[in-house]
């Protein structure tokens, strides 16, 4: 790691950890980073999720005012995730470089349109949510969903595991944002188990970035009651945008 990409990956990992917080997206940011720093995709995707994932969490205790009681909801939809996110992180393990590269463009454009559509994809489920045991299964259902694609790739994590918790907690967004942080710990935390066994970390490049992430996980669980959430969403849309070409010009032609 020269002296050039270390500068590079703390302060994209600064930019992670504010995000994640303040909207979830980070890996739009972090990831493209981490490929930057000459990384192959797969090693690239285990470290980047090592990074950015003590941010979640940081976030959440940020906002402690807001945080769940641990009751029995609380541990299945913490199992669920745990679940999740294993599954996700051996299913990204059992393929080649070669394979995943190729929907890499595609995944990074699928986060940011998530991330463009995050208000009107809440607005849908406030409009839509359901009552009963029925509405609380696909929730959970959704949950897990949410969690595998988590453990394969993140980008996006926080904004779907929004619109799941929405469905629940549809008055209360900054309850909502707690909720996404603690889950998405759990998904990360599961993947990144699977991933430092299998030995796909590349640690100078993660401590580095996540030396950053964890200053701006902290830093955003703050500025989320100050920071107009239009620029950091704006931001991020843009970057989503303009990595997605860059990947799409690296891979697709």
């Amino acid at each position: 790691m020269d002296g050039l990409i270390a500068p590079l990956l703390f302060l994209a990992g600064i930019a992670g950890g504010i995000i994640n917080a303040l909207a979830g997206g980070a890996t739009l940011i972090t990831f493209p980073a981490m490929l930057a720093a000459g990384l192959p995709p797969v090693v690239a995707n285990a470290s980047n999720a090592i990074a950015i994932a003590p941010g979640h969490l940081l976030a959440a205790i940020a906002d402690r005012e807001k945080l769940p009681t641990f009751d029995r909801r609380m541990l299945v939809l913490h199992a669920l995730c745990v679940v999740g996110g294993v599954i996700g992180a051996l299913v990204l393990l059992a393929l080649p470089d070669r394979l995943f590269v190729l929907p890499v463009p595609g995944l990074i454009g699928l986060a940011t349109l998530l991330f463009a559509f995050a208000p009107r994809i809440g607005q849908w489920t406030v409009t839509h949510r359901g009552k009963g045991q029925a509405s609380r299964t696909e929730g959970m259902a959704a949950l897990f969903a949410t969690s595998i694609y988590g453990g394969f790739f993140g980008a996006g994590l926080g904004i779907l595991l929004t619109a799941v918790l929405s469905l629940q907690e549809p008055g209360d967004i900054r309850k909502v944002k707690v909720m996404k942080n603690l889950l998405g710990s759990c998904v990360s935390l599961a993947a990144i188990v699977i991933f430092i066994a299998k030995g796909m970390v590349q640690w100078p490049e993660t401590l580095t970035m996540l030396s950053g992430a964890l200053i701006g996980g902290y830093a955003g669980g703050h500025l989320v009651r100050v920071l107009p959430a239009q620029v950091v969403r704006l931001f991020v849309i843009l970057s989503g945008a303009v990595m997605t070409c860059v990947y799409a010009g690296r891979y697709w032609f």
